[in-house]
């Protein structure tokens, strides 16, 4: 199924849905949630994927698994889906929290697959295998470590999201502390009540996984570290690594995607 709303399709009597759907520049999805558990699947493009309690960036051929009845947000830039609504009995192991996965090649051709199958498949046979096949490799996904956690406390969020607008490395806390008018140690206290955090990491957390989104684009990695306000790419690439285990070229519009099957052609 292709460009169509999941609404539409929700009461069907199979397990998993698969949707292909193809997203303008820049979309924005706003607060919503789905009654099945989703597996949201960047077959181009990045999404920030957001809850009230934090936020998921999903760069191209990875995926978030987002619980059912979890209200989120979806920002996109140049993003083409392809999700799989999943009955939450079929899948009693699903997080209960937003998770970025990694995608194994195999489950990528499944869900591909799976896109292109008739909405009410055969309870046996081909198509119910693979979807007895995308199941199993669901709960074998390795988490990825590009979650920020935010903050409940009002004054703190509405500085933590003013700051995902225009992230700087070097933004001192003096600056926050002096905003919500307290000290730079309750601050601190502050943070990691908040996100488990201190507040120099999630700025870093923060400011590597901002960068994701000018690496899929295709912007040198020179450029994106100065727009972090890195003194130099070697810092800004030491930082990246450090966080995701890779280097950021790993996630550039060269070095970051397997052509796959569909590509550009439908989405979640």
């Amino acid at each position: 199924m292709r460009n169509i709303p999941v609404a539409e399709v929700d009461g069907l009597d199979r397990a998993v849905l698969a949707i292909g759907t193809d997203y303008p520049p820049d979309h924005f999805l706003p607060l919503h949630e789905h009654r099945r558990a989703q597996v949201l699947y960047a077959a181009t493009g990045v999404m920030r994927v957001g809850t009230a309690d934090g936020t998921w960036t999903v760069p191209t051929h990875r995926a978030v698994l987002i619980p059912a009845m979890t209200p989120h947000s979806v920002a996109m830039a140049e993003v083409s889906t392809r999700s799989l609504y999943i009955e939450p009995g079929a899948v009693p192991w699903f997080p209960a929290r937003c998770r970025v996965v990694e995608v194994s090649a195999l489950l990528r051709e499944l869900v591909l697959e799976a896109v292109d199958m008739a909405p009410r498949y055969p309870e046996h046979g081909r198509d119910a295998t693979v979807v007895q096949l995308i199941l199993h490799e669901i709960g074998n996904l390795a988490p990825l470590p590009l979650d920020l956690p935010l903050p409940a406390h009002p004054g703190l969020r509405r500085l933590c999201d003013a700051f995902l607008r225009d992230p700087g490395i070097h933004d001192p806390p003096a600056r926050w502390a002096a905003a919500l008018a307290v000290s730079e140690r309750t601050l601190g206290r502050l943070f990691r009540a908040g996100t488990g955090l201190s507040f120099a990491q999630w700025r870093l957390r923060a400011c590597v996984l901002h960068s994701l989104r000018g690496l899929a684009a295709g912007m040198p990695v020179a450029r994106v570290a100065a727009t972090l306000g890195y003194e130099n790419p070697a810092a800004f690439t030491t930082a990246f690594k450090n966080l995701l285990g890779r280097p950021p070229t790993a996630y550039t519009g060269s070095g970051a995607a397997v052509r796959v099957r569909g590509e550009g052609s439908g989405g979640s």
